[in-house]
C-alpha cells in the first residue's frame, strides 16, 4: 500500500493541503456513515427462525414495554412464495386474523364499562335481564350472574353444539358442574352474557363494540361480524398438517370466538386496558383481581400450572415469581391461535396472532425473545400440556 504521508510530501505545498484536506473529509465521512448504517434488527430473523422451525405460516406480533415498541408481520418462506415475501405482498397488508377466544377479553371490558356505568350488576341474575329458554335446569339457570360468567365458575360446557351450526341458537344447554363450584371455561356462558347486553343496550354486539371499543381506540380492522374488507385483508388458516383450511367465515356475531382483528389494532385494546382508559379506578381494580379459587382447567387433573393461574372478569392472571400478577388470555379457533400477555409490573404488553395450529407451540420462545424472561412463564404448560 502506497504510503500517503510520503506521498503527500513530494506534491506542491497547495497540492498537499487540498489533497489532505480531501483526506480528512473522507475519513470523517466514512466514519459518519458507519455511525450512520441501519442497525441490524435483533429480533426479526429470530422470530423467522420461530415460526420456521415451528411450522406456523404467519405470525403478526406487536409489544411495548415501556414506551419501546415493535412491530412485526413476518411470513414462512415454506408457506408463502419468497418472491412475494421480498416484494412485501406475500400476504395482505395488515393482514387479519380470527382472533379466538381473544374476543372475549373485548366484551369483558364493554361489561366493566357498563357495570361502571351503573347499567348492569355483576351479581344480579341475569336472567332479570334476559330470558333462560335454551336452559334445561331453570333453577340454576337463575343462579348466573355476569361475575360467574367472566370467572368461568357457572357450570356450563364449553357450547352445547358447535356454535357456527345451524341448530346452535336453539340447541339445549345442560349443566356440567354446579353453579359456581370449579372453573370451567364456557363460551356458552358468554354468548348468555351478550344476550343479556344486547337486551340491557337495545343494540346487536358489533354496534355496541364498535361504539365502546373500536371506534374510540382507533379499531378499524377489528369486527365481531364479518366487514367486506375481510374478503381481501383476512389470511387463511392451516391445520396441524400444514393444510389450507381457509378464511372460516361465521354465521353470526358471538363474543366468544368471533372477533377479526390484526396486532396493531388489538395492541390498541391492550394498551387501553394497561392503562385503565375509560374505566374509574375501582372498576379497573375489580376487572383485574381474580376469583380466590384456582382456575384448574381439567377437573380431577391438577396440574403444577393450575397452582398460578386464576381469573378475573374475563381475563386470566398468573402469579409470576419475577413480574408479580401477569394479565393474559389466548385464543385457538384450531387453525388460528392468538396470545396476549399484559405486565403491569413492566408497564408493557405482548401480543401476538398466527393462522396454524401451531400457533402456541412458540410461547416460550416468543416470551423469552421479547420479554427476556428469567423462567418460562406457567401460561405455556397450563395452555398447552393436559398432565405434568
Amino acid at each position: 500500500m502506497p504510503n500517503l504521508h510520503n506521498h503527500l510530501n513530494n506534491l506542491p505545498m497547495k497540492n498537499r493541503l487540498f489533497q489532505a484536506t480531501v483526506a480528512c473529509l473522507l475519513c470523517v465521512m466514512g466514519c459518519f456513515c458507519v455511525s450512520c448504517a441501519p442497525k441490524a434488527d435483533p429480533y426479526k430473523d429470530t422470530i423467522k427462525d420461530i415460526i420456521v422451525k415451528a411450522e406456523v405460516p404467519l405470525i403478526q406480533l406487536e409489544s411495548n414495554f415501556n414506551g419501546e415498541r415493535l412491530s412485526y408481520q413476518i411470513e414462512n418462506p415454506n408457506f408463502y412464495d419468497s418472491v412475494k415475501i421480498a416484494a412485501g405482498t406475500a400476504t395482505p397488508k395488515p393482514a387479519v386474523f380470527q382472533a379466538a377466544s381473544l374476543s372475549k377479553v373485548v366484551f369483558a371490558y364493554i361489561v366493566m364499562k357498563m357495570y361502571d356505568k351503573g347499567e348492569i350488576n355483576l351479581d344480579t341474575p341475569i336472567c332479570n335481564y334476559t330470558d333462560i329458554d335454551r336452559f334445561v335446569d331453570k333453577e340454576s339457570a337463575a343462579k348466573l350472574t355476569a361475575r360467574l360468567v367472566l370467572n368461568h365458575r357457572t357450570g356450563l360446557p364449553n357450547w352445547s353444539k358447535g356454535p357456527s351450526t345451524e341448530e346452535w341458537p336453539t340447541s339445549p344447554i345442560t349443566f356440567k358442574f354446579p353453579v359456581d363450584s370449579c372453573y370451567g371455561y364456557s363460551g356458552e356462558g358468554f354468548a348468555y352474557l351478550q344476550r343479556a347486553v344486547e337486551k340491557i343496550r337495545g343494540k346487536k354486539i358489533d354496534e355496541i363494540a364498535k361504539e365502546e371499543v373500536f371506534a374510540p381506540l382507533g379499531m378499524e380492522y377489528t369486527s365481531y361480524e364479518w366487514q367486506p374488507m375481510y374478503d381481501t385483508l383476512t389470511v387463511d388458516g392451516y391445520n396441524k398438517d400444514g393444510e389450507n383450511r381457509g378464511k372460516g367465515r361465521h354465521p353470526r356475531a358471538n363474543v366468544g370466538y368471533t372477533l377479526r382483528t390484526c396486532a396493531a389494532d388489538y395492541s390498541k385494546f391492550l394498551q387501553a386496558l394497561l392503562d385503565g382508559t375509560g374505566l374509574s379506578p375501582e372498576a379497573k381494580e375489580v376487572f383485574f383481581t381474580p376469583c380466590a379459587e384456582k382456575a384448574i382447567r381439567y377437573a380431577g387433573n391438577h396440574r403444577k400450572s393450575d397452582d398460578s393461574i386464576a381469573w378475573a372478569m374475563g381475563i386470566g392472571t398468573e402469579d409470576n415469581a419475577e413480574f408479580g400478577k401477569v394479565l393474559w388470555h389466548w385464543g385457538d379457533n384450531g387453525s388460528f391461535k392468538a396470545l396476549f400477555i399484559i405486565i403491569p409490573s413492566a408497564n408493557g404488553y405482548l401480543t401476538y396472532f398466527t393462522n396454524s395450529n401451531h400457533g402456541h407451540d412458540i410461547i416460550n420462545d416468543i416470551t423469552a425473545l421479547i420479554i427476556k424472561n428469567q423462567a418460562p412463564f406457567a401460561i405455556n404448560d397450563w395452555i398447552n400440556k393436559k398432565n405434568d
